[in-house]
């Protein structure tokens, strides 16, 4: 009897995934602990293992299905001693009533519901028509033509050539409106003079799974969740210093290949003086829960990083406890292996406190969406000079802005006002990090 290989459960809240590529193809032998496919979460592309031993005998899932449900048989393995006749003896199961499921589903639900998993967002209907091209525009002065032929001297054709000049849009100002070499030179390169529509009014491009479940659950945060924004200037001169002395002690005790064993980044010292702030004020290192609020034990901050398909966070552990250098390597493995989708599912799941920096695209102050359950998110922007008088001088320093988004459920603002005021002194005071 053939055995089922079925889509896994790569994570407590994955209900359905989509199946991005068979790495095995229809009579490949399969060992157990081999990858057979690939599988894409609503966060990552996992690779799967197979668990028995045989040959692959049936693909039922091909690749590049959305929507897979978790446990919907997506293979056939044929096992020692069986050929493909044996694949005649398989039937799928029949899905149970609507009245049996819900019963079953009713009898086993626990006494005390945990939260539930976010609803999975409905799909879209694909368009079943394409849009006609768009017409052509009139050009303001009708071009020399002829029976649908453009009229123009053979050097007027081939200088438009050379340049990009279409002709079908030039005036002529020859004979009988012939388009002569003066014209084409004095048309501008590429348009004839005239803006010129792509006839393709647009494309359609199909939401991934991680832009699906980013797109839910930034909206159920806005819709549900009672932000406040609190924002903070920091003075960064102090910190950059310290930077710049710790990153030239790395390099003078570069290795054999003169490569430093760290290069420490503003967002590293963000990182460390947010967590240390965390730990100074454990009642912000919340979620929220109906029920209750749950305070964590251990300070694990999730960190925004852009991807090509969309935002994920992995966390940094105990980033209270962590050296700078330790912060720094984990967090540029992490954000590689997040661009490349190999993160596992432990290592962007959890935590308790969101920071996001898009003072590196020069944002100087915005206001992040709160992460559901957690509780805030730190926005950092950009650092910039700023002039100040001081003991009757003017002296120029540099500064930054700091915005906390906070669930006002949770936190009260002279809470949040605390927290920032503690991140402050870190920042300012960075010596205070190595306390």
């Amino acid at each position: 009897m053939p055995i089922e290989i079925t889509m896994p459960a790569l994570s407590p809240t994955m209900t359905e995934g989509n199946l991005a590529k068979w790495i095995k193809k229809e009579g490949d032998t399969v060992k157990a602990g081999e990858v057979i496919a690939e599988i894409e979460t609503d966060k990552a592309t996992m690779e799967v293992e197979a668990v028995d031993e045989g040959t692959l005998g049936k693909i039922i899932v091909a690749a590049g299905t959305e929507g897979v449900k978790v446990n919907a048989v997506i293979a056939l393995l044929l096992e020692e001693g069986e050929d493909k006749k044996a694949l005649a003896s398989w039937k799928p199961k029949a899905a149970p009533k609507a009245e049996e499921s819900t019963e079953a589903a009713t009898s086993a639900a626990p006494a005390t519901a945990a939260p539930a998993a976010p609803v999975a967002a409905p799909s879209i209907a694909p368009a079943t028509a394409r849009l006609a091209p768009a017409a052509p525009i009139a050009a303001a002065s009708s071009p020399a033509k002829s029976g649908g032929r453009v009229k123009a001297s053979p050097l007027a054709k081939r200088i438009a050539e050379q340049n990009g000049v279409d002709l079908s849009a030039v005036v002529g100002t020859g004979p009988h409106g012939r388009i002569i070499k003066a014209d084409v030179e004095h048309a501008p390169a590429g348009h004839g003079g005239m803006p010129r529509r792509n006839p393709v009014e647009f494309v359609q491009l199909p939401n991934n799974s991680m832009r699906k479940v980013i797109a839910r659950r930034l909206l159920e945060s806005k819709q549900t969740v009672p932000h406040f924004y609190l924002t903070v200037e920091v003075e960064l001169d102090a910190m950059l210093q310290a930077r710049a002395q710790l990153n030239g002690q790395a390099e003078a005790k570069a290795g054999k290949e003169g490569k430093p064993a760290y290069r420490l980044s503003v967002n590293d010292l963000i990182i460390k003086a947010s967590a240390l702030a965390l730990r100074d004020k454990p009642a912000c290192n919340v979620s929220w829960y109906d029920d209750a609020m749950i305070q964590y034990n251990n300070v694990d901050l999730s960190i925004a990083v852009a991807t090509e398909g969309g935002l994920i966070t992995p966390i940094v552990r105990n980033a209270d406890q962590k050296s700078l250098p330790q912060i720094s390597n984990e967090m540029k493995d992490l954000a590689k292996r997040a661009r490349e989708n190999k993160l596992k599912p432990e290592e962007f799941q959890g935590g308790g406190f969101s920071i996001s920096n898009l003072g590196m695209y020069g944002v100087k102050t915005f206001q992040a969406i709160i992460n559901p359950p957690q509780a805030c998110i730190l926005a950092v922007g950009a650092g910039e000079q700023k002039l100040v008088m001081r003991h009757g001088q003017v002296q120029s320093i540099n500064v930054m802005n700091l915005t906390l988004s906070v669930d006002h459920r949770a936190v009260d603002g002279a809470l949040g006002a605390e927290y920032l005021q503690a991140l402050k002194r870190y920042l300012e005071q960075p010596i205070l990090m190595f306390a």
